[in-house]
């Protein structure tokens, strides 16, 4: 064993491209292991949590890399048309959040949080979805991979926004939150999410055959905070069913 050692390292030591190379792959391979283990104890959301949903994950983070969009520019969204939140949001506090660096899930990097705020934020689907039964509904989220509630407009609902019903890929669901980091996504009005963007409460979508009104909101920190998310969210209640709530 020792001697197929020593000849090893002689031929390493007589081929420095060779041995450059495996030292690369070696901590490419030891790099992509980690990484994928990051990735699936943080939540994979709607990604199945193996080695190929990884390298699915991994396609989109390549090619978002190179030809991506600013997912801070809201100039895709139009300032006319429908707008269910409050005429003047206020700015949030503080510099954006930071992002993931995976782009599926889309999640920011876990902030301060207090333990009010959480338990509100984590009970306002339900909370909301039984206080308007008539057309909405709570379900495990399909997008998320069915880790977590989403609120849903019911098909039976008589304003529901064509688009909602015609979109295969939402299927009438307005919101969810995620458990790892707080952070939410929404369906909203173009207006209403370029509102949300310019006042530093969320960004865009990343995968652009999806609507472009699910939008990223950010974790709320305090109960103040809350407030507004609570607004942003009933925002997607009202483009969704045609509701204002």
């Amino acid at each position: 064993m020792i001697e197929k050692s020593q000849k090893l390292a002689s031929i390493m030591a007589s081929r420095p491209a060779l041995a450059s190379l495996c030292a690369t792959a070696i901590l490419g391979i030891a790099w992509t292991i980690n990484d994928f283990l990051a990735w699936r104890s943080f939540g994979t959301g709607g990604t199945p949590p193996t080695w190929f949903g990884y390298l699915r994950m991994t396609k989109h983070r390549i090619n978002f890399l190179f030809a991506g969009p600013d997912l801070l520019d809201p100039s895709p969204h139009s300032t006319s048309g429908a707008c269910y939140l409050p005429s003047a949001l206020p700015h949030r506090a503080g510099p954006r959040a930071r992002i993931m660096p995976r782009i599926m899930p889309q999640r920011q990097v876990p902030e301060p949080i207090t333990p009010e705020t959480r338990a509100r934020l984590h009970s306002l689907v339900r909370d909301l979805a039984e206080k308007h039964a008539d057309f909405l509904e709570y379900k495990l989220s399909h997008t998320e991979g069915e880790t977590t509630d989403g609120l849903y407009a019911l098909s039976t609902c008589k304003s529901l926004n064509p688009r909602a019903q015609q979109d295969g890929l939402l299927q009438r669901e307005i919101a969810h939150a995620h458990p790892a980091d707080n952070s939410l996504h929404v369906w909203l009005s173009g207006p209403d999410a370029r509102k949300v963007m310019e006042a530093g409460w969320g960004q865009r979508f990343p995968l652009q055959w999806v609507d472009q009104g699910w939008t990223m909101v950010y974790a709320p920190r305090n109960q103040a905070e809350m407030d507004v998310v609570e607004d942003i969210v009933k925002a997607g209640v009202g483009w969704v069913t045609g509701v204002r709530i």
